[in-house]
């Protein structure tokens, strides 16, 4: 099923897509007890499909990604959160920091996953229980602050305002049987700059839950990107960095296509 989050004049509501093209509401809690109604709904302004409570991000998770920045591949996940406020809309811009806080500024295309209840110490083999589905990211990164400045300030790279794209869709967990075999993609400016397989994933979608509930309780409505492949900004020569005007989009198997433009 593929919902989506809009905007209605009651507040943001969430709706199932048909496979006519119609949209249906849902009712209920997203994270609780939730059905889809028949009324059919007019979707209003398309929203992030869901305004996570917390987001967890894994770093270096592609294999090949990992080597392309000359790093090993890391024994144990990575990981680093982003502030809420990051993010974005489907469809609306990405924006670029005043030059005197950033000037590196890269996209990361991102499968990632939503938890539908809460989690603690969940063992790998009842991961998939605890996810209610998945949607595309863009890991917006400040790579002057990530790699160059204040002695890796991951948090602060990738928490400005608008670097958490999310959309467009929110696909559950029952059409992703397996969400580690999925080709995704940036394309910027209709060029393909990454195009890999989740299959590429260090660390798969069951053991990132294991690793990060271990004695840690994570709330319904968490957010969790898991990694970026290779074929980024900064580990192309030259460097290709978002500018004003830019148009990227991330595609990810079986969820669609996420499109910002870049001001």
């Amino acid at each position: 099923m593929k919902l989506i989050r809009h905007l209605t004049p009651a507040g943001p509501a969430y709706a199932a897509l048909q496979p006519d093209g119609s949209a249906r509401a849902v009712e209920g809690d997203l994270f609780g007890e939730w059905r889809v109604s028949d009324r059919v709904v007019t979707p209003g302004k398309r929203l992030a499909p869901l305004a996570p409570v917390a987001i967890i991000c894994i770093g270096l998770n592609y294999a090949k990604h990992a080597a392309e920045g000359g790093k090993p591949p890391p024994e144990r996940p990575m990981w680093f959160m982003k502030l809420p406020g990051a993010v974005q809309n489907p469809g609306e811009p990405i924006r670029l920091p005043a030059k005197q806080l950033s000037t590196r500024v890269d996209y990361e295309a991102e499968l990632a996953l939503v938890l539908g209840r809460e989690a603690r110490n969940v063992p790998r083999a009842q991961a998939f229980d605890y996810v209610l589905g998945y949607t595309c990211a863009n890991d917006v990164s400040a790579r002057d602050w990530q790699r160059d400045w204040g002695g890796g300030q991951w948090n602060h790279a990738k928490s400005f305002d608008t670097f958490c794209p999310l959309g467009p869709v929110l696909v559950t967990k029952d059409e992703v049987p397996n969400p580690n075999a999925l080709r995704i993609r940036s394309i910027l400016n209709g060029t393909v700059m990454q195009d890999s397989n989740t299959a590429d994933m260090i660390f798969d979608v069951p053991a990132l839950i294991e690793f990060l509930t271990a004695d840690k309780t994570l709330p319904a409505g968490t957010l969790i990107l898991t990694g970026t492949p290779e074929g980024v900004g900064f580990a192309r020569q030259p460097p290709v960095w978002l500018q004003p005007g830019d148009t990227i989009a991330v595609e990810i198997e079986g969820i669609g296509t996420l499109t910002n433009l870049v001001t």
